[in-house]
């Protein structure tokens, strides 16, 4: 059980309490894009807290109501598209399980530290998922056993579909060239749903709420300037990319100040502040070349 404590937040556990708020809100709302009925007891009152306390904890609402909502949207469209397993790495507080439509035959594998899967069981103790859940305890830095998750994965699927929300932002480039390339040696693993900062947006979050979340041990790392192109040489190539400002706009959700950043920069986008969601494609030639690449 994730104990109380009067700092903003802790470690990097508390930020699934902090982006479980989010979606809390969200519910609240008569046009909500998602609903997501279990967020209130997952965040709990230390999950408003987080984004009461934290420096610029609750002003941008709308790009976690965005992203969220886009992860759903590609999810399911792969899901539809003939995806057999769900493998969710550093899931967090994510109840998509219990609150997606979902057949009850899809399997689904969450991935994350012990702390965090032993608080999210306890809340949930009640609730049935609606499909075949599965929650493994591991940490993702430890590279033998993920490799050998991976493998297990790939051997009782036909096509896995690989969430990671809010996750790479928190490794070096060196750590998500490394998990991209484990990925990649699977041969059903097809389809990567992945969150992305530009160089810009990265500088911007380290210079406000960055300061915090670093003294908790979740410092802000991945903006690559190659933007979805990063994950080229590690065996993916970007199928679709979704701005998270253009998303928000779209559903009125956009602070009418950012609207001028609607009309993103061609080619790379440098200091130009974007956040966005990309479906990832594993590429043909991935399987024999991506180890050998890193």
């Amino acid at each position: 059980m994730i104990t109380e404590s009067n700092s903003p937040v802790r470690d990097i556990c508390d930020t699934a309490r902090w982006v479980a708020h989010f979606r809390a809100i969200e519910n609240l709302r008569p046009d909500a894009l998602f609903r997501d009925p279990y967020a209130e007891q997952l965040a709990g009152q230390r999950g408003h807290e987080i984004a009461r306390d934290l420096r610029e904890g609750t002003k941008h609402d709308w790009a976690w109501v965005a992203r969220t909502y886009l992860f759903d949207q590609f999810l399911l469209r792969e899901i539809q598209a003939g995806a057999d397993l769900v493998l969710n790495l550093a899931a967090g507080l994510d109840a998509r399980p219990y609150r997606m439509p979902l057949e009850p035959s899809l399997q689904w594998v969450e991935v994350d530290l012990p702390e965090l899967i032993s608080y999210k069981q306890e809340v949930l103790a009640g609730e049935t998922p609606r499909c075949r859940l599965e929650r493994v305890n591991l940490d993702l830095s430890d590279i033998d056993a993920r490799r050998a998750l991976f493998s297990s994965v790939d051997e009782r699927a036909k096509k896995v579909i690989v969430l990671t929300e809010g996750l790479l932002i928190y490794f070096s480039p060196e750590e998500v060239a490394s998990l991209a390339t484990d990925l990649a040696a699977g041969k059903k693993f097809s389809n990567w749903i992945i969150d992305l900062a530009s160089p810009g947006q990265l500088k911007l979050m380290q210079r406000t709420m960055g300061k915090q979340l670093s003294d908790a041990g979740a410092a802000f790392k991945f903006g690559p300037r190659e933007g979805p192109n990063f994950f080229a040489p590690y065996g993916w190539e970007a199928a679709d990319v979704q701005g998270l400002l253009k998303t928000a706009a779209k559903f009125k959700r956009a602070p009418l100040e950012l609207l001028s950043l609607l009309h993103e920069p061609k080619g790379p986008l440098g200091n130009f502040p974007w956040t966005g969601v990309c479906l990832l494609k594993r590429t043909a030639n991935s399987l024999n070349s991506c180890r050998e690449g890193v």
